[in-house]
């Protein structure tokens, strides 16, 4: 910001001057700053909002013809005329929540390794290595999930369903003590999507962790440890504290991009359109991975139909990230992360 005074101060009827007048106002390379920054944070918004507004209008013939069973419906039959999106948003849910139940813990586990544990020598290697998995196409890691780490998974689930398959959510339609087990039960089901989008959601987590732990005060932290207390005392009681705004919204950071992964999850599930909790058993689906299946030979009807499965999905992702850039601004600027 620039300060412009008068040329020379004015003088009152008694001969005292006046105060010299300060000016906010930007000027020069400042003025052509604030004007690029207003301009492009007003286009961003008015794109984000022309999406929003795009697919709320190619929902409303679906929503007039089909009404709120639209969302209580689990069927997705064109053909019949019933059509509903109940079981695509359980199993986006699912998909999400075991990609996240695996990636928060090696992000939290990475960030601290990298920022705390790592000699300074490799952390800028491994920060390039981690910002590099973001870099890999969602084509490669679902190539990666259905070749390499399905078969793998699928004889972890026989485990969990074996030991604790009285819980619901671990519960297979198939005998877990038969003397060959059914490896198709355990395949293309949302676990093993799950674990291929957990390596896609990773990166981004453990930079925002990343870099709201480097932030912590060096003088606190000298403090705890010269008081005494172990690197991991001091971690507990003042790094993971200070970043705990960091933690919740690279979380959250996180499950915005679980819910709307795509090719992956395409490639490895079952399509099955079917409320089913049970994140072990084959068949689920999820709402990106309908509209990318679907979208090529759809009627004007089903593709409303689709358009507004994306509206929905749109709007819990948008309510997610703006909830995630609210905590992660304020964990930036130091508020709200006093233990």
């Amino acid at each position: 910001m620039t300060t412009t005074l008068p040329a020379q101060d004015s003088v009152l009827p008694t001969g005292r001057p006046t105060p010299r007048r300060l000016s906010r106002k930007a000027t020069g390379a400042d003025r052509v700053f604030e004007l690029s920054a207003r301009t492009i944070g007003a286009t961003v918004l008015v794109v984000t909002g022309g999406i929003g507004v795009f697919l709320a209008w190619q929902s409303v013939p679906t929503l007039e013809r089909y009404g709120w069973s639209f969302f209580t419906e689990s069927a997705w039959q064109p053909e019949s005329d019933v059509l509903g999106i109940a079981a695509v948003l359980v199993g986006t849910v699912s998909i999400a929540g075991v990609a996240m139940a695996f990636a928060f813990p090696l992000a939290l586990l990475t960030a601290l390794f990298i920022s705390e544990y790592a000699p300074a020598g490799i952390k800028p290697t491994l920060v390039s290595l981690v910002d590099l998995m973001a870099a890999v196409p969602s084509i490669i890691y679902g190539m990666w999930g259905y070749f390499l780490v399905m078969p793998h998974a699928a004889a972890f689930s026989l485990w969990l369903h074996q030991n604790l398959g009285w819980i619901p959510l671990f519960a297979v339609d198939a005998d877990p003590d038969a003397a060959v087990w059914d490896q198709s039960r355990y395949i293309g089901s949302a676990f093993c999507a799950g674990i291929a989008v957990a390596m896609m959601v990773l990166p981004m987590s453990c930079a925002v962790m990343r870099q709201v732990f480097s932030q912590t005060p060096p003088g606190e932290k000298e403090a705890a440890l010269a008081l005494g207390a172990t690197r991991w005392g001091m971690i507990r009681a003042v790094v993971l504290p200070f970043g705990r705004g960091g933690i919740i919204g690279g979380t959250m950071l996180g499950l915005g991009r679980a819910l709307g992964e795509t090719i992956a999850v395409l490639l490895i599930i079952s399509p099955d359109f079917i409320i089913k909790p049970r994140i072990l058993e084959v068949g689920t689906s999820s709402v990106s991975a309908l509209i990318a299946g679907r979208f090529g030979d759809a009627s004007a009807a089903q593709l409303s139909a689709l358009l507004t499965a994306g509206f929905v999905l749109f709007l819990i992702t948008l309510v997610v990230n703006t909830l995630a850039a609210v905590i992660v601004s304020r964990s930036r600027s130091g508020a709200g992360t006093d233990a």
